[in-house]
């Protein structure tokens, strides 16, 4: 029979509660401070997420931000702080919508050449940063920080008329070419005007049970937190930290790859200027409140497309729909907070666990002392 540990259980939740429940008071504070109604923006996203086509647009982003933030998690395990996911998320869409707008294919293999184009290039990317980690010594916080800026800079010349892009005649826009049917990743229509549930959320949710898997029941899971744990223990247990943190960033570049995928195959069919952008930053939040966890990691993932989607109708009430933005801003703060105060009662709880039970010992031994004794 399973056992519990409730002082584990109760400090793994603490962390996400508080943040939450700090980041709305403090949201609370600041409608009031400007003169708004504090309860009223909220009543109306709880009313805007009963109808079906927000539900759609909620699930779908959902499985987005799941993506990404796996990507995330994967680096924080190792102890690495994978910054680049928003690049190599761009990235791998851009090069993969090129790759997918100039094949013919039977449909699966269309959709699998894409993909595996998307995972590739997100590795390649982040590649990059853990082969300046390991033969360098270089920060890749530093590094992804950098390449963002190089992704960003690459993805404009890339969709230039002149080099792959193609301007739509009488538009602004710039496109990679649309990929053609055989490349869409089918879905689940939710009726007229509800809008279609992208197929790769369900993927998104199986990556989810893999990450769980691969880190909890596999030896290649045991070494990364190992390492992530103590990068001189696990070298001196026989792992090679160096290999190690290259085979994370890579695997984390893959899943940020794989992020754009659900709107690539299941709705826009291209890469363009107005493709979703601020995802992988938006990932890292999620992964610190989902604890890392594929389960919380979920949780929050919902909570933050719930706060993007379910406040599209705010600002018609009067209300501006920057108040998400600072909610959100706000939990990023909460969460380093509240983690650091779980952090230290946990310490503390653990070491008066250790007095207890050194004392009941003491006093066992004290016992049998007498026994002997008489």
């Amino acid at each position: 029979m399973m056992k519990f540990d409730k002082d584990k259980l109760i400090i793994g939740a603490a962390g996400p509660v508080l943040a939450l429940v700090t980041s709305f008071v403090l949201t609370v504070l600041v409608l009031l401070a400007t003169g708004l109604d504090p309860i009223e923006p909220i009543r109306l996203m709880i009313e805007n997420a009963e109808y079906t086509d927000i539900q759609v647009l909620i699930v779908n982003q959902t499985g987005i931000y799941y993506l990404a933030a796996l990507a995330v998690a994967i680096g924080f395990r190792m102890n690495l702080f994978n910054i680049g996911v928003d690049g190599q998320y761009r990235l791998a869409a851009m090069v993969s919508a090129l790759v997918g707008a100039s094949v013919e294919l039977p449909g699966p293999l269309h959709i699998l050449l894409i993909v595996l184009v998307a995972m590739l290039t997100g590795a390649f990317w982040s590649g990059i940063a853990g082969l300046l980690k390991t033969t360098r010594g270089v920060s890749e916080v530093v590094s992804t920080i950098m390449l963002n800026a190089i992704a960003t800079s690459l993805v404009a010349w890339l969709i230039l008329p002149k080099n792959f892009g193609v301007q739509p005649e009488g538009s602004n826009n710039l496109t990679t070419g649309e990929i053609s049917e055989s490349g869409w990743f089918p879905g689940i229509d939710m009726g007229e005007g509800n809008g279609v549930i992208y197929g790769f959320t369900f993927v998104a949710l199986a990556l989810g049970v893999v990450y769980w898997f691969v880190l909890n029941r596999t030896r290649f899971g045991f070494d990364l937190r190992a390492t992530g744990a103590s990068e001189s223990a696990a070298q001196a247990s026989g792992v090679d930290a160096k290999k190690m943190i290259l085979t994370s960033m890579l695997l984390s570049g893959a899943l940020a790859g794989l992020s754009g995928m659900p709107t690539l195959l299941g709705e826009s069919h291209t890469y363009s200027l107005d493709f979703p952008v601020g995802v992988g930053f938006t990932a890292i939040t999620i992964a610190l409140l989902g604890r890392n966890h594929p389960v919380g990691i979920l949780f929050a993932a919902l909570l933050f497309a719930f706060l993007d989607k379910a406040s599209s109708s705010l600002d018609t009430a009067g209300y501006p729909k920057e108040i998400t933005q600072i909610m959100q801003g706000i939990i990023v703060i909460a969460v380093v907070v509240s983690y650091e105060l779980v952090r230290r009662y946990g310490l503390r709880r653990q070491q008066q666990k250790v007095g207890e039970e050194l004392a009941a010992g003491g006093a066992i031994k004290t016992e049998a002392d007498k026994e002997v004794s008489a």
